[in-house]
């Protein structure tokens, strides 16, 4: 089995159990030579200093690649702008650039008056500067917003042609719904680096309610078998098992590149990446 290239996403930490909890995952993870690793911005920004300054942290003191996320939400051109320059001025010019969620409570995406009005308007201003490698966000599921999949699939296109090099996916549960975005994607003349988001699951009350906000699709035997194991005490080695198994029929088809949402929870991405074939590339000592 191809052993495939792996990136993880972290979020940035709200309090200094946070901290240490993000360095922990960060040590965890490291020694499996990420390609890059991500930091999240909160619904509505909330996180935005949280976000630079973890950014700017690992950059400074991991050795990893690390990319910024960046979204349009509760801000101007220029205040968005001006964070991607601080970013670019501290080393960082990899973004993840998304649309973002208004902030929780206040109902549908609102632009800000003087702010982009979509990712589209986002990601163009980015590429414009010259600075930044941009990846962007996409969905193997319909999104909850998009009229169809074709939708989808078109609105992934201007995003590339704006200047977007790679699209990332929301997380989803069985890898032909993966392999059926790729091929809508192809169809549509899209040749870009599409990377599945495979979300390890360390709480499935929790990883269930996130899928339906983001309209990710819940096979009946996927909840049925959490449901079993939640009882059986078993939901680890059914994760771990059922995890493994989606990114390996994933690779059988082709697939050479593997994003993680770690949720900060380092040990099930780990374990799956070990059963990949993804071992421990880099000295700890050179990542502390």
């Amino acid at each position: 089995m191809t052993v495939p290239a792996v990136s993880f996403e972290f979020f940035p930490p709200q309090n200094l159990a946070g901290s240490f909890r993000l360095w922990d995952t960060v040590q965890t993870l490291a020694p499996l030579a990420p390609r890059f690793v991500s930091v999240t911005y909160g619904a509505g920004g909330t996180t935005r200093d949280l976000t630079r300054d973890a950014v700017a942290t690992l950059h400074k003191s991991s050795g990893l690649n690390v990319a910024a996320h960046l979204t349009c939400v509760n801000a101007t051109r220029e205040e968005t702008l001006a964070i991607a320059d601080g970013f670019a001025e501290a080393g960082v010019t990899d973004i993840v650039a998304l649309r973002g969620d208004p902030p929780k409570g206040s109902g549908a995406f609102a632009a800000h008056p003087g702010g982009f009005a979509n990712s589209i308007e986002l990601i163009s201003a980015l590429a414009e500067t010259g600075k930044f490698n941009i990846r962007v966000g996409a969905y193997p599921d319909k999104h909850p917003e998009a009229a169809d999949m074709a939708a989808d699939v078109d609105w992934l296109k201007r995003k590339l042609d704006a200047g977007a090099t790679e699209a990332l996916t929301q997380f989803f549960f069985e890898a032909e719904t993966f392999l059926r975005f790729r091929d809508a994607c192809a169809a549509a003349n899209i040749d870009a680096q599409l990377t599945p988001g495979i979300l390890p699951i360390e709480n499935w009350k929790g990883a269930r309610a996130f899928a339906s906000r983001c309209g990710t699709q819940i096979p009946a035997w996927v909840d049925e078998a959490f449901e079993k194991a939640l009882r059986d005490g078993r939901q680890d080695l059914l994760a771990t098992a059922l995890c493994s198994e989606l990114c390996s029929d994933l690779i059988d088809e082709g697939v050479d590149k593997l994003h993680f949402y770690t949720l900060n929870r380092p040990e099930l991405t780990r374990d799956v990446c070990h059963a990949l074939g993804v071992t421990p590339k880099v000295d700890l000592q050179n990542v502390a």
